[in-house]
């Protein structure tokens, strides 16, 4: 890993620096680039201005590494809140939940009890539930969880790959061959060789070719919608060719990228007919999440530091 995504990804883990800045104003409006606020209402908000724009959104309310059993279960009753505000306001959304913060660290019987409810909630409203990946330690069981919930809601949930991961190929035809949604992504965490691609140019590599079996498999008529998560323009541009040439229907994918990064890039694509999502995180934990997108980017912390003092 090189030394500036391995320096943000250390200060993610850093809880004496993660205080310090989820209680002060200065931390509070650095974040405010790739956060849509603290509450729910701030969410709302971001959310309808990006369905103004023909922007589909996913509303993640921010927390992970939950270790109590009331606080898994505060975590999911503001999921359903959430659910219950995009249903009242006939938003275009969705949600994104990580399992660690619904009690996975606790026990996984705990954590499929609380996601099973926000699912089945969802699925009353006619809505639709992403379950995150985290770590590869994690892999398994979110890919298991995610697998026994669409057997009881196959219209509600689906889950994410990340291209970075050796396994990602298997885990994707699994998937695929049960009608399950992916969202496909590069990956933001800190993994050794033995289990992801060491080097850019292999993890882009791969999820080019993890792309192109997704949308292929869609247009070879599964049905199976895909999400293209990535701010590369050179592999949206190849995912344009790719569609093209296959005649693959705009109505068969969709582009995902996050609140804050490349807003002329989700504009564009907006504007030009392309399904496009952007994932909005929000609430009170936004640290963790905050240095993984410093991680991913050094653009961005030049970004930031330009912009800090302007109004």
């Amino acid at each position: 890993m090189n030394l500036p995504r391995s320096f943000f990804i250390g200060l993610s883990k850093s809880n004496t620096i993660r205080r310090w800045a989820e209680q002060s104003r200065t931390g509070r409006r650095l974040a405010s680039r790739f956060v849509a606020g603290t509450t729910i209402e701030d969410a709302v908000v971001a959310c309808e201005r990006g369905n103004a724009e023909g922007i589909a959104v996913s509303l993640d309310s921010l927390g992970e590494s939950v270790t109590v059993e009331a606080e898994a279960r505060a975590a999911a009753k503001i999921y359903t809140q959430v659910l219950d505000a995009i249903a009242a306001k006939k938003l275009n959304a969705n949600v994104s939940l990580k399992l660690s913060q619904m009690g996975m660290d606790v026990s996984l019987a705990l954590a499929e009890e609380i996601v099973g409810g926000v699912v089945s909630h969802a699925a009353g409203l006619g809505l639709f539930v992403r379950i995150d990946m985290e770590g590869s330690a994690h892999t398994e069981a979110t890919i298991a969880m995610t697998e026994r919930l669409h057997a009881r809601f196959p219209e509600s949930v689906g889950t994410v790959l990340q291209a970075y991961l050796y396994r990602a190929e298997n885990d994707a035809e699994r998937l695929l061959a049960q009608g399950i949604r992916i969202r496909l992504c590069k990956g933001a965490y800190d993994e050794g060789p033995e289990v992801a691609f060491p080097a850019k140019r292999d993890v882009d590599a791969n999820y080019v070719k993890l792309m192109k079996r997704m949308a292929g498999f869609s247009k070879d008529g599964s049905g199976v919608f895909c999400g293209i998560a990535t701010h590369d323009e050179a592999i949206v541009k190849e995912m344009l060719r790719f569609a093209g040439e296959r005649g693959i229907a705009k109505s068969a994918f969709e582009f995902q990228m996050l609140y804050g990064v490349r807003r002329d890039l989700q504009r564009r694509l907006a504007r030009d007919g392309f399904g496009v999502r952007v994932y909005i995180p929000f609430g009170t934990a936004w640290y963790p999440y905050f240095m993984r997108r410093l991680s991913e980017r050094p653009a961005n912390v030049v970004f930031l530091a330009r912009n800090f003092f302007r109004n």
